[in-house]
């Protein structure tokens, strides 16, 4: 018989809440509970990534193609940019992961720039060329 966790997630995170509050431990459904937790974080990790390899594909477009710079760009470079330290301020123990995922966001942001711009691979550097996550996400900075 399938568990109300595989046949209707919302009901069964209604009823988590609800034994939670009722502080009905035995009744829990612990071992997905533990999934779920450990889910939500690995979640947030990877919407750091998401968000960060948008931010450099359009530093690099920025920087690689400075005859087609736009607004549209622009605008972008901010939302990604204030997406991200929304993010970090409301995980802030993320920000420990930031040197780690810097290498990995880049390798999305490089295939983004790639796409989107139609110059080669070998173009671009390999590795990030903004070293300081700090530059990454300071408003004044803009590749030239």
């Amino acid at each position: 018989m399938k568990s109300l966790y595989e046949t209707d997630f919302y009901a069964w995170t209604q009823e988590q809440v609800k034994l939670l509050k009722e502080q009905a431990w035995h009744h829990l459904d612990v071992l997905n509970l533990i999934e779920e937790l450990e889910d939500l974080g690995r979640r947030e990790r990877q919407e750091l990534r998401n968000r960060l390899g948008l931010l450099l594909g359009h530093l690099l477009k920025w920087q690689y193609q400075p005859s087609n710079r736009s607004n549209s760009w622009l605008a972008t470079i901010r939302e990604q940019r204030r997406e991200v330290n929304l993010l970090l301020k409301d995980n802030p123990s993320l920000k420990s992961y930031l040197p780690e995922a810097l290498p990995i966001a880049y390798q999305s942001g490089l295939d983004l720039a790639v796409r989107e711009t139609g110059i080669a691979y070998d173009a671009f550097p390999i590795e990030c060329p903004y070293l300081l996550v700090e530059q990454v996400l300071d408003d004044t900075f803009l590749p030239e």
